[in-house]
């Protein structure tokens, strides 16, 4: 088996097995379930196709790229749609029933019907439960234990059990309205009773029933220490550093043997450290959109390409899980969009005599770039060199790194956002899927240490998820899924070579 076709065909069977094993999920939930799983399909099914045909060796142009796309986006809208019309109806007709069977227990036990009074009968049965409970050990004070069983009430959260958590507690119940709504309401209440002092979590238990958690406000993420923000600083200098050893080296000279010809490296490094610039604003900014404080970058020198991107640390809470998805994207679709304009400048500037002669293998090295390299070039590919303008280096190089942070593991990009997006239960099963492919290539490819190092920077240092968001139930929107997944795709567009066949078909190598 080739090493380029590797990857393409673990991804079409890690696919597959994703559809089939979310059918057999979905069945014992009836439509609704068979609904949430036709999502899944329409999203995936470009994927399958488009990277099914590049294992073929059968190329797919452009514009029937463009149109799978849309397609998929726009039916995966309608399916949300319809999935939100028919669980509401649902909602709906469990809450009638659910007031016909109670009202027929209070006719049967000879008691007046009232909802009013049996409400009271409710929350009085439910005091009582939860007075039993709190003869368990808390490391909340009693004091504050009773004000914050006040915020509950039957139209928001019904609290039916009281479970020591950690320095808080956990409250299981009975979740009666939408999450947005709920939650708000909840913490509210929390903050008018006891200010700033704890902290409401609105998540999913192991068991798939929706709790709330109090935390004290002391749980709360850190602020980055002196020696971490040091070692940002060192890891900023060792970056700047080993950029222009790697703009050096492209130009055919060793910069830490020669310190004094930095001028000549200076250019490309420069864009090299204006794509991570890009990276760090875009999280900077929708950091700042929703009041969450992230850490001073960790950049990760690389001898190899001059920098692999960085770590960012949250060091505040997440309000939700959109606002996660929002910090998670925009570092690499900003960074990808300005790698992404240098290159086509590039493609665009190149001629015969430009500064750099490639050789034509080097553009069949991406999918993505070897596409775009034949729109542009055309029959100047099928030469054995290929002359091109140093922006081409340059925004290639910023595609890669803002490709790396987006594979879907833990807490790099991609595996925020894929958390974001279906939660934390998918989000491990990627990391563990993206380790595997990873140690496939290293095995496959012994020749590229990149998948090795990424292997283990993953195992070590980034394979945990994000701490769980302060209102966890509350889905991303379908138009943020489908950035995401478009995302996840020129992720692998990027970073999957092209097969022999197919670089034949194109005309890139004769």
């Amino acid at each position: 088996m080739s090493t380029e076709f590797v990857p393409t065909f673990a991804i079409v069977l890690i696919a597959l097995g994703f559809l089939i094993w979310g059918y057999n999920r979905a069945k014992p939930f009836g439509k609704l379930g068979i609904l949430a799983w036709l999502q899944s399909v329409v999203l995936v099914a470009p994927w399958l196709l488009f990277f099914g045909l590049v294992a073929l060796g059968i190329y797919v142009n452009i514009i029937g790229i463009i149109f799978l796309f849309v397609a998929s986006s726009g039916a995966y809208i309608y399916l949300g749609n319809r999935l939100r019309s028919e669980g509401q109806d649902a909602v709906l007709r469990d809450r009638a029933a659910q007031r016909i069977r109670e009202r027929e227990e209070k006719s049967a036990s000879g008691t007046e019907s009232s909802l009013v009074v049996e409400s009271k009968d409710n929350v009085e049965t439910s005091k009582e439960t939860t007075q039993n409970e709190t003869e368990e050990v808390f490391p909340i004070p009693a004091e504050d234990l009773q004000k914050i069983k006040g915020i509950f009430a039957l139209d928001t959260f019904f609290s039916t059990q009281t479970i020591s958590y950690q320095e808080g507690a956990i409250f299981k119940g009975n979740l009666r309205g939408e999450p947005d709504a709920v939650y708000s309401s909840l913490s509210k209440k929390l903050n008018h009773l006891l200010g700033d002092k704890y902290r409401l979590f609105l998540v999913e238990s192991p068991e798939g029933k929706p709790v709330v958690i109090i935390l004290p406000r002391t749980n709360d993420p850190k602020p980055a220490t002196l020696p971490q923000k040091n070692l940002s600083l060192v890891l900023l200098v060792a970056t700047i550093a080993t950029s222009l050893e790697a703009a050096a080296l492209l130009l055919g000279f060793d910069w830490f043997q020669q310190l004094g010809r930095y001028g000549e490296a200076l250019p490309i490094a420069f864009g090299l450290w204006l794509i991570l610039a890009a990276h760090e604003f875009g999280h900077w900014f929708y950091a700042k959109r929703h009041d969450i404080r992230l850490s001073l970058p960790y950049l990760l020198p690389s001898w190899q390409i001059g920098s692999f991107g960085s770590i960012t640390r949250f060091e505040s809470l997440i309000p939700h899980r959109a606002a996660l998805f929002d910090v998670a994207l925009a570092g690499p679709a900003i960074g990808g969009l300005v790698s992404f304009i240098l290159l086509i400048f590039g493609f665009i500037l190149s001629h015969p005599g430009s500064l750099f002669q490639l050789p034509v293998e080097f553009l069949q090295g991406s999918i993505l770039v070897g596409t775009l390299a034949k729109a542009i070039l055309g029959s100047s590919l099928e030469a054995t060199l290929v002359d091109v303008h140093p922006l081409v280096i340059i925004g290639w190089l910023g595609l890669a790194i803002n490709a790396l942070n987006l594979m879907p593991a833990g807490q790099l990009d991609g595996g925020r956002i894929v958390q974001a997006i279906y939660g934390r239960k998918t989000a491990r099963r990627t990391t563990i899927a993206t380790l595997i492919i990873l140690g496939l290539v290293a095995i496959f490819n012994a020749g590229n240490p990149i998948p090795l190092y990424w292997g283990i920077l993953i195992l070590f240092l980034q394979r945990d998820l994000e701490r769980p968001s302060l209102n966890e139930l509350s889905e991303p929107d379908d138009a943020r899924a489908a950035l995401g997944l478009l995302a996840l795709f020129l992720m692998l567009a990027t970073l999957i070579p092209l097969s022999p066949g197919l670089a034949g078909t194109l005309g890139i190598g004769g």
